[in-house]
């Protein structure tokens, strides 16, 4: 049993050793790119009017937790309509890009997966506004809203980036020291059996997961995926509902309760029906 959690451990170590490398570089991008970039992307949204839902999931792809959290506020204040809320919701991509980056096996559908999420956060944004047009109201009160940051600018792009991938990289190792116990354990053809080939349990068991309100929900999913016990359908699902913090915030900082409800049950709905459509596709 001693031998069995040792080789676990080592296995689950080494695999984690070696992500550490690419999510620094990719970090470190991400961190120049939002310094020198993230106020003007939070003014183009905000000046993006009926072309909101385009604009948000554009920008919703960039793998970074804290714009879904900055949608939540910017939605509080009427500053943004529904439409670009649920598309930047639907198109956040947390740690989904620098995970599959850093699995050679799986780089090559890093393309096929962004875009289909742009085009269904665009789709779906825009019928939102169409169908809340007349209810809508413009309370511009976005001042008002707490401000909600996520790391420290005075800290440099260096040591942010280092922090995140420490960070993120102790989540890994944690999901991947269950998942090799439970591959090990169950056995591979077991444990994707129970997910594999069913196109309704996966998306959905998937949704529920996206929808935790932290970033590490996306590193589960993405793993999954890799690891081979979920398909692509069921791995869309899950990052279709995956809003990172952003539910979080948009709980603390919307005062209309049943409305945060309503847009939680249509994020999960619109996650679990198109990973379903996909995971009968593919």
């Amino acid at each position: 049993m001693l031998e069995f959690i040792i080789e676990i451990v080592e296995h689950s170590l080494f695999d984690t050793l070696k992500l550490i490398p690419f999510l620094f570089l990719t970090y470190l991008v991400m961190e120049y790119l939002e310094h020198k970039a993230g106020d003007h992307t939070e003014e183009l949204v905000k000046k993006a009017g009926k072309f909101g839902p385009v604009i948000g999931a554009l920008v919703g792809i960039v793998p970074q937790c804290g714009f879904s959290a900055a949608a939540a506020n910017l939605y509080a204040g009427r500053v943004i309509s529904l439409g670009t809320l649920m598309a930047i919701f639907l198109s956040t991509s947390d740690e989904m890009i620098p995970i599959l980056m850093a699995s050679p096996g799986a780089v090559g559908i890093i393309g096929a997966v962004l875009i289909i999420k742009v085009l269904i956060a665009i789709v779906a944004g825009f019928v939102m506004d169409a169908l809340m047009k007349d209810k809508e109201e413009e309370h511009h009160h976005i001042h008002e809203i707490c401000e909600h940051e996520h790391c420290n600018c005075e800290e440099g792009i260096f040591r942010s980036a280092l922090k995140h991938t420490l960070h993120i990289s102790f989540f890994i190792f944690l999901i991947t020291l269950v998942l090799t116990g439970v591959i090990h354990g169950v056995g591979e053809e077991a444990l994707a059996g129970l997910v594999l080939n069913r196109p309704i349990l996966g998306p959905v068991l998937a949704g529920i997961v996206g929808l935790i309100p932290n970033c590490a929900a996306s590193v589960v999913i993405t793993r999954l995926y890799v690891e081979g016990a979920i398909g692509m359908g069921s791995m869309i699902a899950g990052l279709l509902t995956g809003a990172g913090v952003g539910l979080m915030v948009l709980f603390r900082v919307n005062e209309d309760k049943k409305e945060n409800l309503k847009i939680l049950s249509l994020l999960y709905a619109i996650g679990v029906v198109s990973g379903i459509v996909l995971e009968l596709i593919f």
